[in-house]
């Protein structure tokens, strides 16, 4: 966690003592902060050659990614998991066509990453920077074997400072001077490591202890700048594209989750603040998929209690990544509840009942049938009706809110959901409430039976009443009558 960040912090100070311009601080700066994102976009691909994506990535920063080394690297992860024939055999075969897969892994990566920076409106010259980022001092480097000076020097900055920072956390200052004078004239310029072992200390002091996120956003060279509505939306969508990237079968997830949520909760007539809220937190609920191996997202057979306690944590890690980010309270909010359950049952917090708001519910419902539409290695994809027959199956068995899942099956065209309108304009939840009322229960133990909050239930009843022109109790129990709605069970799937 905030490995960026901090080395963003290390290529400042370093950027200080060599004199770059602001232009080079600016291109530099977030060169840094995007250079390894394409890593997320190619997981699928990482994780077929090297098994565990993420503990691959780790893994490199122990050797100079070159020569003989960074082969036997390779070597060590390519079919870990595998017995040990199908390990040679595929091992093999690595190793003959080695460096042409890894620079073909590269240039995606590179490419992914300009893409993200062109999507987030970035200076072009950042573009160009991170087509670098996997080059090397001596011309070993892929993808074309740029070398010396050929390399921009904010990305020279930037090779040695994402390095510094691991080392730093894994053995201090003496072990990091040790690691970088290793790879002078190799991995690294001559000139960056002069500068940072010219003054080591001071470069990395209290990078440990310091709040990072603070440190690091009063370096962003447009800190001055407020982002529109519109374009804080377009960042998020390219957010939400780049997780989805990360595996084969949740292309295009994110916004569809958005699009779905908004439009459910324009079905329920809610304010324009609560669909702005939702369909950005649609966009970016499942960042923190990142945090967890493909090579548990891409498990074909059942996982172990620790590969499940880990996917449990990645709505948290959605709220940690976005939560320091003026103005989301609301979408961090919602992004972290999206695998709760109404019962409890949920993740990661197994929250349940009236802690659960209504927004919370519409996405957790529509997240709920997105995924079923979408194939997962353990199972085959369902189509709509199948999706639809599921995610009632969740709210009869209390998991899902009822009402929240027609919203979402009326938003995603389910006609079912459009048939005759209950009378006075009730809503489903109302003739729920109605019914309650009916049978003598009070606001307090409506609230319980539905899991909503007793003011929830209380406006509810406030609604019924006055769209049925009663008073009281008894004038909405003949009111229902009239009407035809008093037979049970209750069906929302039968009405609008």
């Amino acid at each position: 966690m905030e490995h960026m960040l901090r080395s963003s912090l290390i290529a400042s100070r370093i950027a200080d003592r060599m004199g770059l311009d602001a232009q080079q601080r600016a291109t530099m700066y977030y060169a840094n902060l995007v250079g390894w994102i394409g890593c997320h976009a190619d997981s699928h691909e990482l994780w077929e050659l090297f098994g565990d994506d993420i503990a691959w990535r780790a893994d490199t920063y122990a050797v100079d990614m070159a020569g003989l080394p960074f082969l036997r690297l390779m070597m060590s992860h390519t079919a870990r998991d595998l017995p040990g024939w199908a390990h040679g055999i595929r091992s093999a075969a690595f190793l003959l066509t080695a460096r042409g897969q890894i620079a073909r892994l590269i240039h995606s990566h590179c490419s992914s990453a300009g893409v993200l920076s062109d999507r987030m409106g970035l200076n072009n010259r950042v573009g160009e920077a991170l087509g670098f980022v996997f080059e090397r001092w001596d011309g070993q480097g892929l993808p074309n074997g740029a070398r010396g000076e050929d390399i921009p020097v904010e990305v020279q900055i930037v090779h040695v400072a994402d390095v510094i920072e691991v080392h730093l956390r894994a053995g201090g200052v003496e072990h990091v001077v040790d690691v970088v004078r290793s790879r002078r004239g190799t991995q690294f310029s001559p000139t960056v490591v002069e500068v940072f072992e010219s003054d080591a200390d001071a470069i990395v002091d209290g990078l440990l202890d310091m709040d990072v996120w603070t440190a690091s956003l009063a370096q962003a060279p447009d800190r001055d700048q407020s982002l529109s509505d519109g374009e804080l939306d377009e960042i998020l969508r390219a957010m939400g594209d780049f997780v989805d990237l990360k595996c084969p079968f949740t292309f295009g997830h994110s916004r569809g989750v958005a699009d779905l949520v908004a439009g459910a909760a324009r079905h329920l007539g809610m304010s324009a603040t609560d669909i702005e809220s939702l369909y950005r937190a649609g966009l970016v609920h499942g960042i923190g998929r990142m945090g967890v191996s493909n090579k548990i997202w891409e498990k074909k057979g059942p996982l172990s209690t620790a590969e499940w306690e880990r996917v449990q944590m990645y709505p948290y890690l959605s709220g940690r990544i976005l939560s320091r980010v003026s103005g989301l309270e609301s979408v961090v909010s919602l992004a972290t509840k999206h695998r709760e359950r109404i019962d409890g049952s949920g993740f990661p917090r197994g929250i349940a009942g009236t802690e659960l708001t209504p927004q919370d519910r519409l996405l957790a419902a529509a997240v709920a049938y997105r995924r079923l539409l979408e194939p997962r290695p353990h199972r085959p994809a369902l189509d709509s009706s199948g999706a639809a027959d599921q995610v009632r199956r969740e709210a009869r068995a209390g998991r899902l809110d009822a009402e929240a899942v027609e919203a979402v099956l009326a938003a995603a065209g389910h006609r079912v959901a459009r048939r005759t309108p209950w009378p006075a304009g009730l809503t489903n939840r109302e003739v729920e409430v109605l019914r309650l009322i009916a049978q003598g229960r009070s606001n307090r133990e409506i609230a319980a039976e539905l899991y909503i909050a007793e003011k929830t239930a209380g406006n509810h009843v406030e609604r019924v009443y006055s769209k049925l022109g009663v008073k009281n109790r008894t004038q909405a129990s003949l009111a229902a009558i009239d009407r035809g709605l008093t037979g049970f069970p209750f069906d929302a799937s039968t009405r609008s």
